[in-house]
């Protein structure tokens, strides 16, 4: 069975993290009542996600800092992970995940360079890699610097298959797909238990 570690489309055939949180968009609407509805769905839920910064769209920063810190907070609090999403936040993000002490941090959709991948594998978080991996020769490059271990692949909303993307990521690593698909799976149960 493979692992789709973040996938708006889920199938019965794939792994993948039940999530809840606020994405980064629909910050400037948050209550507390809607922290209130996470922390209540935290205990039934893998991780909490897809949360985290994105200073390439519209919603207000401190608004996204201020949902990202409570959510985190809550992850904390009840032992999840968590699924980020980051844009344009890299820095500010590391800052604020060096408060804290989760399970997991996952980087969804990882796009950044070499330097932050590695930045972020030494903390012993995780990236996850998807189509938009493929169009990026220095999204590749990251891929193929981090260590194994700290690997997970997804769809994320996109329709290409997730059989699809570990074929095209065991081509770049040069690993033949079994091999992929088991370091992959151990990723898995080591987060899950």
């Amino acid at each position: 069975m493979e692992v789709n570690i973040h996938t708006h489309s889920p199938k019965a055939e794939e792994l993948t993290l039940r999530t809840t949180g606020i994405h980064p968009y629909d910050t400037e609407d948050v209550t507390p009542d809607t922290l209130l509805s996470i922390e209540r769905t935290a205990i039934a839920v893998d991780a909490i996600g897809e949360i985290g910064l994105d200073f390439a769209c519209s919603a207000d920063r401190e608004a996204q800092r201020l949902a990202f810190v409570a959510q985190l907070d809550i992850a904390q609090h009840y032992g999840k992970g968590v699924v980020l999403h980051c844009v344009r936040a890299f820095e500010p993000m590391m800052n604020i995940l060096k408060g804290y002490t989760l399970p997991y941090i996952i980087f969804h959709g990882f796009i950044g360079s070499t330097e932050q991948a590695l930045r972020a594998t030494n903390r012993g978080y995780y990236l996850s890699f998807g189509e938009r991996t493929f169009r990026s020769p220095k999204t590749i490059e990251a891929m193929q610097s981090i260590p194994t271990d700290r690997l997970f692949l997804e769809t994320d909303q996109s329709q290409t298959p997730i059989g699809e993307i570990y074929d095209r990521a065991a081509a770049t690593l040069g690993l033949p797909r079994p091999i992929l698909e088991s370091i992959i799976s151990e990723n898995f149960n080591r987060i899950c238990g």
